[in-house]
């Protein structure tokens, strides 16, 4: 069944999204925007534990998650560790839920229209994992041009 090609993969990238972030330098390095670069790898960070734990926790696993997607955006200086912790209860939280999808829940319509449109609920968690892998690359990017 694709949930557990689903689970593989964020599992995959959220353990890679911990690497990246422990990867930086100087931890105040997460923090840097410059020129072009307007959102920081932390920031970056925080917006995916933020849109995964909406988009699957609270919505399909029902963990009473909520979100503060200001936050993801204004929030400065976590420290490295914490950052980190959130991704770990982020992944746990996203294999819990997909663990108790059926494949009937996968053909359902998702109960958001996140997109603006109406989509199943299987296609809207390839979609997050599309958007987790977009940002992915991003914070690498960052922390290679700015952790100095």
């Amino acid at each position: 069944m694709i949930t557990e090609s689903l689970k593989s993969l964020y599992t995959r990238d959220l353990n890679k999204l911990k690497e990246e972030i422990g990867s930086y330098q100087n931890e105040d390095s997460m923090w840097k925007i410059d020129k072009n670069v307007t959102n920081s790898g932390g920031n970056l960070c925080l917006h995916l534990v933020g849109n995964l734990n909406t988009f699957i926790g609270a919505q399909l696993g029902n963990s009473g998650y909520i979100r503060h997607r200001e936050l993801e955006f204004s929030l400065k200086n976590i420290p490295r560790e914490e950052l980190i912790e959130k991704v770990e209860k982020t992944l746990d939280v996203v294999v819990s839920t997909l663990d108790k999808l059926s494949a009937e829940d996968l053909e359902k319509e998702y109960p958001l229209e996140a997109l603006g449109y109406k989509m199943t609920t299987e296609y809207f968690l390839i979609h997050l994992f599309g958007h987790l892998s977009y940002h992915l690359g991003q914070i690498n990017y960052h922390r290679r041009l700015l952790d100095n």
